[in-house]
């Protein structure tokens, strides 16, 4: 028996046996070619194939993971047409006369390499959907086929899962990931929460694990191969308790999200697109909390325009059937990176050009979505969020933004209504100044992730950090009580959208501080129901 230690991308716990993907670009030969200008040809042709074949994944994508993860296909299929990219490996082929394959594979290496070496989860990520591309091209140019299919429930093994592996398994025989590389915006841990399969990285994956049994225990991010009976007993039953658990949050459908005093806490649902919402309503969300709208931008050439904007808005209001809907403004910058606003690389994009600092820089864009929204105001029951706030000056900007906006609508004689409007209180300056800017809006909603970020002085992405990050840490949840204090003094709401709020190990905590709301992924709604059900909100001291 060997037991591994990792870290939990998503918890739960599997048996089966290992099934190992292969992974990594294999060393191709140089071989001469005797006519040039056919090779270029087969290498155009080839790459045209694995643009359509990402297309079509990309399709795929949207009906299993929703629109947001699917623009992964758009995006890789954008990097196989990137000038520099293309200029590299044409040069290569004419120069030394070289395959297309030997091309295809020395330049793309540079790339990963170059990728893999700025040290951030972001660029990992991004070195990740470039491998999976140029393996794709590699093998139509090779005319092989795909890693062999699984033919029985497996645990599934690799260095790391690229995005199209989820697709080409069946999912149905998938029964946990196992990764040695992965943070938690991987696609190995953004697609295992949606799938709701767990998932452990940090795993040293051996070639010859293939075909051992295994348990995957990631509630505490271990891997043992080769159990003993009374480990494999003491992990099964472990599991038993965890499905009985789930069993008892399907029981939550239905029930009120109050505290056994009698405070009803409004419990949302995060989503990505309109077509998340399915998820969030057979969850019983009680409406959206946050939908980001970052969707419309990532992976794509073109600005949105106001018309693609409305309808999107205007289909989650149909879909939500009245039920409350908060939209944030567009979030780009930091780890959401668009090509399509030539937004220049920064060495630190997470203190520099994002949220709603691009949204006042850029007004033509940011009133394109306001308009877009507050079009779809007279559908549903919408509130408008705006990212990144720092202090009063912005949102005097929105609200002379919006004030133009909706003298713009009444104009051109087409229906709007009052939205309520908030605020992101994720830096230390916003929940410092809390008591200026509730005066200015109807709301907070607290992002616990660049919150944490931003007062520890922490990279959430850069894993090596890991041992020093404290998502408890005293100094967050003290701004957390700063910001409800505030709030309520002038008469403002506050609710928690990140990742803290699906934390049940500190929601009591929480609505004791008197937080209003909880928004959540749609798969954390019914623990934190039955969380919130089991809490009373008598004060906790003031510190």
């Amino acid at each position: 028996m060997e037991i591994y230690r990792g870290k939990v991308l998503h918890s739960g716990i599997a048996a089966g046996k290992i099934h190992i993907l292969e992974r990594g670009l294999h060393v191709e030969k140089k071989k001469a070619v005797a006519d040039v200008d056919a090779e270029v040809n087969r290498y155009l042709s080839a790459r045209k194939s694995a643009e359509t074949e990402l297309m079509c994944l990309k399709q795929q994508a949207a009906d299993a993971v929703g629109t947001e993860n699917a623009a992964i296909f758009e995006a890789q299929a954008q990097l196989l047409s990137d000038s520099e990219l293309n200029r590299g490996i044409l040069d290569l082929i004419r120069s030394e006369k070289a395959n297309a394959e030997y091309a295809v594979f020395t330049i793309a290496r540079k790339y990963t390499d170059l990728f893999s070496a700025m040290g951030s989860d972001y660029f990992s990520a991004r070195s990740a959907d470039l491998l999976d591309a140029i393996q794709r091209l590699i093998r139509i140019l090779k005319g092989t086929g795909r890693d062999r299919k699984l033919e029985e429930p497996s645990l599934i093994a690799a260095t790391d899962l690229l995005p199209s592996d989820t697709l080409q398994l069946d999912r149905e025989l998938v029964l946990a990931f196992i990764t040695l590389e992965g943070s938690p915006l991987s696609h190995a841990a953004i697609l295992a929460r949606g799938l709701d399969i767990p998932a452990v990285s940090g795993i040293p994956v051996r070639e010859e694990w293939d075909g051992h049994q295994a348990i995957v225990d990631a509630e505490s991010g271990t891997l043992c191969i080769d159990p003993d009976k009374e480990t494999e007993r003491r992990l099964l039953m472990r599991r038993t308790s965890l499905l009985e658990n789930r069993s008892q949050y399907r029981a939550m459908i239905g029930q009120e999200s109050v505290t056994t005093d009698g405070k009803p806490i409004r419990l949302y649902a995060n989503i990505g697109t309109p077509s998340d919402i399915a998820s969030a309503l057979e969850n019983d969300a009680e409406g959206v909390g946050l939908f980001r709208t970052e969707f419309l931008c990532l992976g794509r050439r073109t600005i949105p325009d106001e018309e693609e904007q409305f309808k999107s808005y205007k289909e989650a209001c149909r879909l939500m059937g009245g039920r409350p809907i908060i939209i944030r403004t567009l979030d780009l910058g930091s780890d959401k990176q668009s090509e399509l606003l030539n937004l220049p690389q920064e060495k630190n994009p997470a203190l520099g050009f994002r949220g709603i600092r691009i949204g006042l820089t850029h007004p033509e864009l940011f009133s394109c979505q306001l308009r877009a929204i507050y079009r779809a105001s007279v559908c549903g029951n919408l509130s408008i969020l705006f990212p990144m706030i720092t202090s009063v000056r912005e949102i005097l900007q929105i609200k002379k933004l919006i004030r133009s906006v909706q003298d713009e609508l009444t104009k051109r004689q087409i229906p709007w209504r009052s939205c309520p409007i908030g605020i992101m209180i994720e830096t230390p300056a916003s929940a410092l100044l809390s008591d200026e800017l509730a005066g200015e809006v109807d709301f907070f909603s607290i992002g616990t992730n660049d919150l944490t970020q931003y007062t520890l002085a922490m990279d959430r992405q850069n894993g090596s950090l890991d041992s020093f990050y404290d998502p408890y840490s005293e100094a967050v949840m003290k701004e957390i009580e700063i910001t409800v204090r505030n709030g309520h003094r002038y008469g403002c709401q506050v609710g928690i959208c990140g990742e803290l709020a699906a934390d049940t190990a500190v929601t009591d905590r929480l609505l004791k501080m008197g937080v209003d709301s909880l928004s959540v992924s749609p798969h954390m709604i019914l623990p934190v129901r039955k969380a919130i059900r089991e809490s009373c909100t008598d004060p906790v001291p003031a510190f």
